[in-house]
């Protein structure tokens, strides 16, 4: 990877891979149909994927929609009785960081959403729920949390996975 005012020097054992170009990012946006994420677009100019195995970004030619990639994951977290439940209202489902419950998803929208890693759970972008900036939210949802840890966006989401925790 070069380095430069849009690549800054990275130190051995940083796990992020060559940028993507421009034209594989396009390409992507025209395979999915839509215009990913400035925050999560931008990620990928800069790095096409990150990390190994269960806790990485995948590389362009990896993201898929959930429902095409990983079927089997919409089936386990969705019913033929969610049609007859209704949502999540906006008062719970809306609420972001510590306050938020992770068991108020929207299981109607994770067909929906965009597969782009694993971090011990799946990483998504919803479309569904977008900013007047573009960002989509940003979803972990993994087997051993009741429902899905939600971000406003790509990037509100990677600093909370990336920042250590302070232990009490």
């Amino acid at each position: 990877m070069a380095e430069g005012p849009n690549h800054p020097p990275l130190p051995p054992g940083h796990g992020l891979h060559p940028p993507a170009g421009e034209l594989e990012v396009s390409q992507l946006e025209e395979r999915l149909g839509v215009s990913l994420p400035p925050s999560y677009r931008q990620f990928l100019l800069f790095s096409d994927g990150w990390g190994v195995e269960e806790y990485s970004l995948w590389p362009v030619a990896e993201v898929g929609w959930l429902r095409d990639v990983w079927p089997s994951t919409v089936e386990a977290w969705t019913s033929p009785r969610d049609e007859e439940r209704p949502s999540v209202p906006d008062d719970l489902y809306f609420v972001y960081g510590k306050e938020q419950n992770s068991h108020d998803i929207r299981n109607e929208y994770l067909p929906d959403t965009l597969l782009v890693g694993q971090w011990d759970g799946d990483l998504l972008l919803n479309p569904h729920v977008t900013t007047s900036d573009g960002e989509w939210e940003a979803w972990l949802l993994a087997a051993w949390m009741p429902g899905a840890n939600r971000h406003r966006s790509f990037w509100d989401l990677m600093k909370d996975l990336c920042t250590p925790r302070r232990r009490l």
